[in-house]
């Protein structure tokens, strides 16, 4: 059976979700919108390139997302949507879907907003169709790994998430390169980490609790941080079952005692009045500088992934170590940020089109078919190890 797909943005996670539907998700049309119908065309006509003597239909459509109305539209008709245009619109976006009567996924990234989703469940419910917020890397696939390792143990008592998105090498003043919207780097910075200690729900100050942690070459040595967002709705549906479920983000060492500075200096305030009176924008400035600064397109990236699940198994103690290093593929030109968020995305996606993800809105972690997905990964090219001791 040939599906219709509709995805929103035709940036560079659009044209990843649109390159893995059309090659692992049995897509018949995929419609590519964005709000700049000349970026739409140049997403499809790369697809084109990338996929010669698919038969998938490929559609390039304008699309204005703040307008509920429209994107409803759009949406009419399609077998599932997902969306890669910022979290802000993700909730207008679940309404347009749900009047749509289609089924929506995204690749989320803020918490209070996937939870202003997930109160339409009755309402996706009574349409029959599926809401799955937060499908990305982190939140996403680390916390999808995470439930399945739950999901495996007798007993399970405490999760870690340690994701990052890295250049191969360390480059520049913060060693790394800028590899997905500013706004959302920011975001993570920003606010608190919401985990489980010893089983209550905590929030964390983003980029505190400074850890040293080890990956095989080429990466070595590097660092973690809190970081916000990256549990997604984890802490609250495992409240009562776990110890513990947090997250970090991994860099290389000594980036994020510059992040720090930059915040601490008011280099991320919105608008900042000097002594003269003079209103000044620092945020609007260091977006450009690292926007520009940070690009490094000679370097390639890569995306390292570890969910560690420990608890007690047929009464004796075991733990399961999920691992994931993804790399820039020069065959596509798709870079390793990009296929790990999209394509898990697309799994999902698929997954709904084939409805075999309940109606309703809920949490990805608790929605999904677990085994089936894990199994599925390896078709989309994600390469997961896991290992139990």
């Amino acid at each position: 059976m040939a599906f219709t797909y509709v995805v929103l943005g035709a940036g560079r996670q659009g044209v990843a979700l649109a390159y893995d539907l059309v090659k692992n998700c049995a897509a018949g049309r995929v419609v590519l919108a964005d709000v700049d119908l000349a970026v739409a065309e140049q997403a499809r006509e790369r697809l084109r390139k990338l996929l010669p003597g698919q038969s998938c239909e490929l559609v390039a459509r304008r699309c204005d997302v703040s307008d509920v109305a429209a994107a409803a539209e759009l949406m009419r008709g399609a077998d599932a949507v997902l969306s890669a245009v910022p979290y802000r619109f993700n909730v207008g976006l679940t309404e347009a879907a749900l009047s749509a009567q289609t089924s929506f996924s995204d690749l989320g990234g803020n918490t209070d907003v996937s939870r202003a989703q997930l109160r339409f469940h009755e309402r996706a419910r009574d349409v029959g169709v599926s809401i799955v917020p937060d499908c990305g890397l982190a939140p996403g696939l680390g916390n999808i790994l995470a439930a399945h390792g739950v999901a495996a143990l007798d007993e399970p008592q405490d999760v870690h998430v340690r994701c990052g998105g890295l250049p191969e090498r360390p480059v520049g003043a913060l060693g790394y390169k800028l590899v997905f919207n500013f706004d959302g780097l920011i975001n993570e910075y920003s606010g608190c980490g919401e985990f489980l200690r010893d089983g209550q729900r905590v929030q964390v100050p983003a980029l505190t609790e400074l850890e040293t942690i080890e990956f095989p070459e080429p990466l070595g040595r590097c660092e973690a941080a809190v970081t916000s967002g990256g549990t997604g709705t984890c802490a609250e549906t495992f409240s009562g079952r776990l110890r513990t479920y947090d997250y970090k983000t991994v860099r290389y060492p000594g980036h994020f005692a510059i992040v720090r500075a930059l915040f601490e200096l008011g280099c991320l305030e919105e608008r900042l009045t000097l002594a003269d009176g003079t209103t000044v924008s620092p945020r609007a400035m260091l977006r450009r500088l690292l926007e520009e600064r940070l690009a490094f397109p000679e370097v390639r990236d890569l995306v390292v992934l570890r969910c560690t699940v420990v608890g007690v198994h047929q009464g004796r103690p075991r733990t399961l170590t999920y691992e994931l290093l993804d790399r820039h593929d020069e065959a596509t030109g798709l870079t390793a940020m990009e296929r790990t968020t999209a394509f898990p995305a697309a799994l999902v996606a698929h997954l709904q089109a084939r409805q075999e993800v309940e109606p309703g809105a809920r949490p990805l972690e608790v929605c999904l078919p677990l085994e089936q997905y894990f199994s599925e990964l390896p078709r989309h090219d994600i390469r997961v190890s896991l290992t139990a001791h």
